[in-house]
């Protein structure tokens, strides 16, 4: 099988989480850009890309993220598909042009969310699934013509525009990182007990089915390019 090459940008500022966890689950070729540190692909020569969370908002005034920013809008009129997780999905909906904002709340642990059905995105997983969550941002509005692909009551968990798709939880998550990102929330103590307490093989055992979307993203990935197998 050809694998496919996929620009990785990783904006995770302490970003070895990340990279072990993108690394374990996107079976491509990852070529990694620290964005944070305002290190950006030269050029569009990838099968596509992934953008990662962030401890950052996507309308902080930071050069790297008006960077990210210019980068990613030219690769999306390059025709490049694309997947962004959390911050990701907030980057990607923002330069299609729909509207991130804070939620005036946070969102935190193993949830329940729901997706359409008829997106190739979500093949193979429930309608009804579970994934972690930690955001106090949402996508509050839609790009122009994107569709939702999936929600919970806190609201938008994905969405697709063409070739980009994005997904406001974490897939990639394993329990270390779960309980470190808990663990450093300016969140009530009784609140971040409660999270990790629900920090859970079981749970974990059951988000496992979302990490699908990375499988059914670079299948998406090949047949668009239309890469061999």
């Amino acid at each position: 099988m050809s694998r496919l090459r996929i620009a990785f940008l990783n904006a995770a500022h302490e970003g070895e989480n990340t990279r072990r966890n993108f690394r374990r689950e996107l079976d491509a070729d990852l070529v990694e850009f620290d964005v944070t540190s305002g290190h950006l692909p030269g050029d569009f020569e990838f099968d596509g890309a992934v953008v990662s969370g962030s401890r950052s908002s996507v309308y902080w005034d930071e050069p790297w993220i008006s960077q990210v920013k210019e980068w990613v809008e030219q690769a999306v009129e390059t025709g490049m598909p694309m997947l962004g997780v959390c911050y990701g999905h907030q980057l990607l909906a923002d330069v299609l042009g729909g509207e991130v904002r804070d939620m005036g709340e946070y969102e935190i642990g193993y949830r329940e969310i729901r997706h359409s059905g008829d997106s190739p995105l979500f093949e193979g997983v429930d309608e009804r699934f579970v994934a972690f969550t930690t955001h106090s941002d949402e996508v509050a509005e839609l790009p122009p013509d994107a569709e939702s692909i999936a929600e919970n009551e806190y609201g938008n968990h994905g969405f697709r525009k063409g070739d980009v798709f994005g997904v406001q939880f974490h897939p990639e998550y394993d329990t270390a990182t779960a309980e470190e990102v808990t663990r450093g929330k300016d969140l009530p103590d009784d609140r971040i007990r409660r999270v990790l307490d629900g920090i859970t093989d079981e749970n974990h055992d059951a988000a496992c089915e979302a990490k699908l979307v990375f499988e059914n993203f670079l299948d998406y990935v090949r047949d668009v390019r239309e890469v061999p197998a």
